[in-house]
């Protein structure tokens, strides 16, 4: 089941590697295998990989955005047809299940580097009439750009992150998370093949202190970041110091709102949706489901029912549709999150145990009961552990939605759309849903408020993170001065 990549690093278009660095292990969460390993880059690796970026930045960023654009659409092309083999890796990578990652991972980079690709050349800025003189905007690159990557989606955020930038004349060094180092090589590789020029997306493995000498860099203008709030926080002010541009994509513990009037098994589709795909570790989650009253018992039923039938498994099988943990460590971190949430009260309604096996599976859990001051009620879980809480009016649930540190997401069901609309208007997140969860298209902005994050990934609205303005004022006559 070996799945070691050719090189650790994909540095100047090709692998590189340098096994002096840190060893990191690549694991197999469905089984704890150890199937493949790649080395921390070392100062010197980091060095090579910013030198050859800042290289590369001024040819590409001199290229026709048209001419850029055409590289990432072919990308994109390749990917959709390489879409199985990406899958089965990202399946390797995170354990989540292939008939997910058939649909969701490289798809999605593909649909985020075909986007980007097609808007390239449409990045222009404006004029501006001042009477018989006139203002001409230029929307330029930043430069050297650094993504963060999480566990979760390493596909994905290499694209979600790499597409915007390299569509506005940025490069980018990209680290993925240490725990899933595998897929980003295959992005670089791919886009290396599709004719992007050597250094404009280059890779590097490593854990925390990697990721804090690229920050710290003075070459580099942007820092994209996916990760918890901790992280965040962290990175926020490293670069801040050097007034760095940054867009945090951080965690949530974002509410879902079941109001009693709601097609009850919509609802109940949104709530796994939104706490079990990829076994719950997803940063947007609606891990707080407020059901109303009236129709809470009736939601619990149907819910445990659904969650009983998911099929875990072995997630390279297609019929599985429920993966493991990432890591043995997050696994007990979700079992101490289970625990605390019996110690405090609340009702157990199924799962709540490690399984049977080496792997790392949590089993999903649905808690009932749930008051707003318990412990799996305020902070981010990262694994499949769904807190249901009652309400009884909209004014209620409103406030206690919006009492929390985060604000990424945020999910209303109802009948009435008048309400669906009024109350998402009140629900302070970033990314919202009527009627649905979790969904996650490029052509719409992705992103938090308060703790959880600042910018948007994503949509038009992307482009403004990975590029700035000039303006140029031109007088056309004589100029008057003082003396």
């Amino acid at each position: 089941m070996k799945k070691q990549p050719k090189a650790s690093h994909f540095i100047d278009g090709k692998y590189i590697e340098d096994d002096s660095g840190i060893p990191i292990d690549v694991v197999f969460p469905a089984t704890g295998e150890v199937i493949g390993r790649v080395f921390a880059a070392t100062p010197a690796i980091v060095e090579r990989a910013l030198a050859s970026a800042q290289l590369a930045q001024t040819h590409w960023a001199g290229m026709t955005g048209r001419d850029r654009g055409r590289v990432l659409t072919r990308a994109s092309e390749m990917i959709r047809e390489r879409n199985r083999e990406l899958s089965v890796l990202e399946t390797y990578d995170t354990g989540k299940p292939l008939q997910e990652t058939l649909v969701a991972d490289a798809t999605s980079a593909a649909d985020a580097l075909e986007y980007f690709g097609g808007m390239a050349g449409s990045l222009t800025g404006e004029h501006i009439k001042l009477g018989a003189d006139w203002v001409y905007t230029v929307r330029e690159p930043l430069g050297v750009c650094v993504g963060i990557g999480a566990w979760n989606y390493p596909t994905q955020i290499a694209c979600w992150k790499g597409a915007p930038a390299l569509a506005c004349g940025n490069v980018m060094v990209f680290k993925p998370s240490e725990r899933t180092p595998l897929c980003a090589l295959l992005v670089a590789e791919i886009l290396i093949e599709a004719g992007l020029p050597k250094g404009v997306f280059n890779v590097v493995q490593g854990l925390g202190e990697v990721g804090a000498s690229l920050v710290s860099d003075p070459r580099v203008a942007k820092v994209s970041l996916t990760g918890s709030v901790p992280t965040g926080r962290k990175v926020y002010a490293a670069a801040a110091s050097q007034m760095k541009h940054v867009t945090m994509e951080l965690g949530g513990k974002s509410p879902l709102v079941v109001f009693d009037d709601a097609d009850l098994d919509n609802a109940v589709s949104g709530a796994i949706n939104g706490n079990f795909y990829s076994s719950g570790q997803v940063c947007s989650n609606g891990t707080r489901v407020f059901v109303q009253n009236s129709i809470k018992e009736a939601f619990l039923k149907r819910l445990v029912e659904r969650v009983k039938s998911a099929v875990i498994g072995d997630p390279l099988d297609e019929a599985t549709n429920f993966g493991p943990m990432i890591s043995h460590e997050q696994m007990d971190i979700v079992l101490g999150y289970i625990d605390q949430g019996v110690a405090e009260g609340a009702r157990l309604l199924c799962g709540g145990t490690k399984l049977e096996g080496d792997g790392f599976f949590v089993a999903p859990t649905v808690f009932a009961d749930v008051t707003d001051d318990m412990t799996i009620a305020q902070e981010e879980i990262f694994g499949p552990v769904m807190s249901v809480l009652g309400f009884e009016t909209e004014d209620e649930v409103i406030a206690r939605a919006n009492a929390t540190e985060f604000g990424l997401s945020a999910g209303v069901f109802t009948r009435d759309l008048v309400r669906g609309h009024r109350v998402i208007g009140q629900l302070q997140a970033g990314s919202c849903f009527i009627n649905s969860y979790n969904d996650a298209p490029v052509e719409a902005p992705f992103g938090g408020v308060k703790s959880s994050g600042v910018g948007r990934e994503n949509s038009k609205e992307a482009i403004k993170h990975y590029s700035q303005v000039k303006s140029v004022f031109v007088r056309m006559g004589d100029v008057e001065s003082a003396f």
